[in-house]
């Protein structure tokens, strides 16, 4: 189902908050550690804010959406993620409004600015709305995400004014609370807002939950397979270079890399959907011990995530499963496929 664009109301009104926002310049005396919430009237979700600029160089604000969003922000926030790695871009869950030069804009948004008979000039002064979503490149904003992104950015005017004011605002009372603006209907059918300190619920356990295995399957592999080789080790990341389909927004393949330990050769390497490798990374394990014949003693793997996917075969099919802090075979051709992309 195709989704809905901002009607010329919904642009209007949205420039219009953007260009407040760009006026009070509240990067000078807000950090990108400042963060509050806004909740979205129409959804529910809370959208986490934060406000960048302070070092002159990159102005906008990132709201990142859900507990999703803010641990991905939390990630970069605490190393866990180097800013400078690719990821730190491509697992980001936000919708962005920033300020850029015009050659960064896209066609469609010129046109919508022309539309709009709004004139800007000069470096950072045009307005640029981005939706960020793990996996998937950059792309423009439905209508829900329009008017939300209004909402949010006269909510962060507001707070911005008021942390101003009182440095301490955005003080949490209790550890790992935030200060969240939450809307409520008026008696003349309009919002109102309120503010609450929260704590975010904890990120959705969906991602460390394997795929069920298809049992028929593995019992297939389980009389069939008897030899053992030795260690391997299995990943999975997002290539660096985006694919398009067509006129979908493009997206970031997952490889789905399984290797030698020993040796360092390939055992096997496919390309999946974001929304494929959760099933795709334990089907394509369990695809190579079928083709060959063999099963390993050991599986390696770096991530949590990963060790959960593979946990349920390995346990099936007694192979012992090991995560360790680095795989430096999977490290060296990782580094090849990212050199060979570019």
């Amino acid at each position: 189902m195709k989704e809905l664009q901002p009607s010329e109301s919904d642009w209007k009104a949205l420039y219009h908050a953007a260009l407040e926002f760009k006026k009070i310049e509240c990067w000078k005396w807000m950090l990108d550690s400042d963060i509050f919430g806004v909740q979205n009237p129409a959804n529910g979700e809370i959208g986490y804010c934060c406000v960048m600029g302070y070092l002159g160089e990159h102005f906008a604000l990132a709201i990142y959406l859900g507990s999703e969003g803010l641990e991905a922000y939390l990630k970069v926030q605490r190393n866990e993620i180097n800013t400078g790695n690719i990821e730190a871009l491509m697992i980001q869950k936000c919708l962005m409004v920033s300020f850029e030069d015009r050659e960064i804009l896209y066609d469609e948004d010129r046109d919508i600015i022309k539309k709009l008979d709004l004139k800007f000039r000069g470096r950072k002064q045009w307005p640029l709305f981005r939706n960020y979503q793990p996996g998937y490149y950059p792309w423009f904003v439905n209508k829900a995400e329009a008017q939300y992104l209004t909402l949010t950015l006269e909510q962060v005017i507001e707070i911005a004014l008021c942390f101003k004011e009182n440095p301490n605002l955005l003080d949490p009372p209790k550890k790992d609370h935030y200060l969240v603006r939450i809307p409520e209907k008026s008696e003349n059918g309009g919002l109102q807002w309120k503010d609450k300190w929260l704590k975010p619920i904890s990120p959705e356990e969906s991602k460390s939950i394997a795929p069920p295995i298809n049992e028929i399957r593995l019992q297939k592999i389980k009389k069939a397979v008897k030899r053992k080789s030795g260690i391997w080790q299995a990943d999975f990341f997002l290539s660096p270079t985006p694919v398009r389909e067509f006129d979908e927004r493009p997206y970031y393949p997952y490889a789905a890399l399984f290797v030698d330990g020993n040796s360092g050769l390939i055992l096997h390497v496919n390309m999946l959907k974001p929304e494929e490798y959760m099933t795709g990374f334990p089907n394509d394990f369990m695809a190579i011990m079928e083709k060959s014949g063999i099963k390993p003693s050991e599986v390696h793997v770096r991530k949590k995530e990963a060790l959960n996917l593979l946990k349920t075969i390995s346990e099936r099919l007694d192979i012992q499963l090991k995560l360790v802090k680095r795989l430096e075979a999977m490290e060296y051709l990782q580094s090849s496929m990212f050199q060979f992309f570019r």
